[in-house]
């Protein structure tokens, strides 16, 4: 069983845990005169291989293959990682903190069903595998859990903090969102109750007025000022310092917020930004402070919820501070469900024509969304996961048609965090025939999203630690600050300005793995198994 918490009690309260930092334990090695490998660093040479495509006179395509030569750099050392959730004291935020803890200590509880343990299911990078490649001998796969592709951050050892408008301490926090056993809460409860958020901010005019009893823990000011941004940067500081931590990545998991209109000359550039939340602008929005605040203090900062954060100055701010910034709002159960299924039908030659989705739920988010502004950030994270696939197939698809897409929410309290997602996929199949498909999903919508912000900060942070250099440059750099790498966990990926979105779920899993695998030397993964197919 792993040692206890250690608690830190006092203005910055949260937790810490003895840390596992330093060079990464290695599963394996990469045998290739491309990879070298030092006690701080994996170097790496890289060839990567793409298709560059010419549409002729004649309208033919033309296709030529293309190699690129790409030198990374992986610092092996893992660092001590802090964690800032705003909205700390919500259902998501709870639940991770506690099904962290119960993890770190190893805890088992009673159930009416049966004895449980801790684990870390729901999360790709702790509870799933990749293939590393072919035995020698028996020419069977062999696959090695995700986390041991690059040295990552244990959840374990993740210092949590952050802020919320609520002030409860984070057991009564725990109570309140009515997501755990009571035997695990019981379990965790000593520690929980010492944990208290740092006030945050709160603009009343972007979330709904039936928050506005929650927020008792809140900073002087009802819009954005620069006040507020110093004191977020000053917390993050302080943060960092009192648990000795060597970076701290921001996670915004608080209410969904309406969307924020983009104005010219107020939030199209990252000079007019800052202008406007220094004069007050009402149209800036508590999550665009946030994530100005976090790219000032180059501390890498997720935004978890639907609403537009990354206007495109907090965009170009970013990319000038070379901070990284990802987003937005958490894929965790319909959304995922439909982007994996709406890739199977249309890769499938079925035509899909529509796509009704409906929704209830009894939680806070269920709450904040029952209003119609939240609930139109909401509509359109859920409404877009199907525009590249369908793009994509100019066979079934003329330009510009698209499947009918609704999406319906409802606050139904006595359903609690127990959210029920139905869909319905209307489609034609061969000579006018039609395909409906039904799906009655029961998801337990904190207990599927609390693993996505481990998953997150697990891969926000080790982007921090990888650099590349095109063959013949002398400088290393970084990725772009757009996080697109972190499109899997997400339902409205945010990617570099003029760069696809991919909704696709296959594709964007495959991004992550394969952006790793290029990290140490390897090739995509590769289903082609020529060497059973060839005799």
């Amino acid at each position: 069983m792993a040692p206890h918490a250690e608690v830190g009690i006092g203005s910055m309260n949260g937790y810490s845990a003895p840390s596992s930092v330093g060079p990464a334990q290695d599963l394996f090695t990469v045998d290739s005169p491309n990879v070298v490998y030092t006690d701080d660093q994996i170097n790496t040479k890289y060839v990567y291989r793409t298709t560059a495509i010419k549409k002729g006179d004649n309208g033919k395509f033309v296709a030529t293959p293309k190699e690129t030569i790409y030198d990374f750099k992986v610092d092996r050392k893992v660092p001590k990682t802090g964690v800032m959730l705003v909205g700390w004291g919500g259902n998501n935020g709870t639940t991770v903190t506690a099904g962290i803890i119960a993890n770190r200590r190893g805890l088992t509880w009673e159930t009416r069903e049966g004895p449980r343990a801790a684990n870390y299911y729901g999360s790709v990078i702790m509870g799933s595998t990749v293939k590393l490649g072919t035995d020698a001998t028996t020419d069977e796969e062999v696959n090695i859990p995700f986390n041991q592709i690059l040295p990552l951050v244990h959840p374990n050892d993740l210092v949590i903090g952050g802020w919320d408008i609520s002030g409860m301490n984070l057991a009564a926090a725990m109570d309140r969102a009515q997501v755990l056993e009571p035997t695990l809460k019981a379990l965790v409860q000593k520690e929980m109750a010492q944990m208290v958020p740092l006030p945050s901010i709160y603009y009343p005019d972007f979330i709904a007025a039936n928050q506005e009893d929650r927020a008792d823990n809140v900073l002087p000011g009802s819009k954005a000022s620069w006040d507020h941004v110093e004191k977020i940067q000053a917390d993050i500081r302080n943060f960092k310092s009192q648990h000795a931590l060597d970076k701290v990545i921001v996670l915004w998991t608080a209410n969904t917020e309406r969307y924020a209109d983009i104005i010219p000359g107020v939030n199209d550039t990252a000079e007019n930004l800052i202008q406007a939340i220094k004069a007050g602008h009402e149209e800036v929005s508590p999550s665009t402070v946030f994530s100005v605040a976090c790219t000032l203090e180059g501390a890498p900062f997720i935004n978890g919820s639907p609403q537009n954060t990354f206007v495109p100055g907090a965009i170009k701010l970013a990319e000038q501070h070379n901070s990284f910034i990802g987003g937005d709002d958490f894929k965790s159960g319909q959304t995922k469900m439909k982007s994996a299924l709406v890739d199977f039908l249309i890769n499938a030659g079925i035509k899909l024509t529509s796509i009704a989705s409906y929704n209830h739920l009894g939680n806070n988010d269920g709450k904040n969304l029952s209003s119609q502004k939240q609930f139109r950030s909401k509509e359109i994270s859920k409404s877009n996961v199907v525009d590249d696939m369908v793009a994509a197939n100019t066979v079934l698809y003329k330009k510009d048609e698209h499947p009918d897409h609704t999406v319906v929410i409802k606050y139904m309290p006595a359903v609690g965090d127990n959210k029920r997602a139905l869909d319905e996929y209307y489609a034609e199949i061969f000579m006018g025939g039609h395909q409906t498909i039904s799906i009655f999903n029961v998801c337990e919508d904190s207990l599927l999203a609390s693993p996505l912000i481990i998953d997150l900060v697990v891969v926000a942070e080790i982007m921090t630690r990888i650099s590349w250099k095109a063959d013949g440059a002398t400088d290393y750099k970084g990725f772009h600050s757009v996080l697109s790498v972190l499109s899997y966990m997400l339902k409205a990926p945010l990617t570099p300005p003029g760069t696809p979105v991919v909704n696709s779920l296959a594709k964007q899993r495959s991004a992550l793995t394969n952006i790793f695998r290029a990290c140490i030397g390897l090739q995509p993964e590769s289903d082609m198994t020529l060497e059973h197919k060839l005799f």
